[in-house]
């Protein structure tokens, strides 16, 4: 099969990947985005969205999602329903091969595979995502204002969004399957010092319970049964909303061997800016954010990416150098 060139390849499809696509479209650069196994990311998951400028009423992940594809289609992208399976980095063009058997070359390539929360892999945990079960307090705190809500980590991830909770929820409970806590002490430290915080040690949640979707109602979250690590006694706590804060897997497999990597595994990128160790590869969005995790910050990222993809075409230094 023959090779097909575009100078701005991207990879992926969420915030990131379509804003990338929309700039660099309006450049006149004819982006072509390969969308993925999940096109969207991880809005196609989330229900109401509050936080994304522009809308004063709440509205849905997968519906935002819609619209970025369809303004990234309308300005002249080229969306490929296709999976990267290869990258050649070594040599410019760089190459990327796919599942179906295409071969694509580029003259720039935007990284936006993204992230995925680690779940913990119970069946009802699946059943209550989007309804009550969230891996992002920032995300979906505010709709837990006065209400009782549990994290499920031990990790600084778990730490700082209890700690964000506890401004916002009525009650958090901090379950830990292990009897102290892997995050920084000092972040403990101000965790303890909260009125309306409580830490289970060496417990882990064994089910989420909740009340099956009747329409026009959907599905809701009513409580845990919890499992002591070390005794297997189980125990009921009545509760509002589960946020898992174990972690995300930045999706670096294809990158990690060619591309630098910071200790998490995440891509690295310049000091502000969203170039990688190789010149003319740019990574934007969860990939290479391991602070924020936002879609909001996604998109800018998708922005600056193609703005300095379109800058390295021009054979312009790249903008954090320039800023020096």
């Amino acid at each position: 099969m023959s090779a097909r060139h575009t100078q701005v390849l991207i990879i992926g499809s969420g915030p990131a990947g379509y804003t990338a696509a929309i700039y660099a479209a309006r450049a006149m650069l004819k982006p072509v985005l390969i969308a993925g196994m999940e096109q969207g990311g991880q809005l196609m998951i989330t229900t109401d969205v509050e936080n994304y400028p522009g809308f004063a009423d709440p509205i849905q992940g997968p519906w935002l999602m819609e619209q970025m594809l369809n303004q990234a289609t309308h300005v002249g992208t080229e969306i490929v329903n296709d999976l990267v399976t290869e990258v050649e980095l070594s040599r410019q063009p760089f190459t990327v091969r796919t599942d179906s058997g295409a071969i694509w070359t580029a003259d720039t390539l935007i990284i936006a595979t993204g992230a995925k929360a680690k779940w913990l892999g119970i069946e009802s945990e699946q059943r209550f995502q989007g309804f009550g079960v969230s891996a992002c307090a920032t995300c979906d705190g505010f709709f837990y204002r006065n209400k009782d809500v549990i994290v499920v980590g031990g990790g600084n991830s778990a730490v700082e969004e209890a700690l964000y909770l506890s401004n916002i929820a009525k009650t958090v409970t901090v379950v830990h399957r292990r009897e102290s806590f892997r995050s920084e002490k000092i972040l403990a430290e101000r965790l303890f010092q909260r009125p309306n915080v409580q830490v289970l040690w060496n417990t882990e949640i064994a089910e989420i319970t909740g009340e099956p979707a009747k329409p026009p109602m959907p599905p809701s979250v009513n409580g845990v049964r919890l499992r002591d690590t070390r005794t297997g006694v189980i125990s009921d706590k009545i509760i509002d909303g589960v946020f898992v804060a174990i972690g995300h897997a930045p999706a670096t497999e294809l990158f990690k061997d060619t591309l630098r990597v910071k200790p998490n595994g995440y891509l690295w990128t310049a000091p502000d800016s969203t170039a990688t160790s190789m010149p003319g590869v740019f990574a934007a969005g969860d990939v290479t954010d391991d602070t924020f995790r936002q879609a909001i910050t996604a998109a800018g990222m998708g922005c600056m990416a193609a703005l300095e993809a379109e800058r390295y075409l021009a054979g312009i230094q790249p903008i954090a150098e320039a800023a020096e």
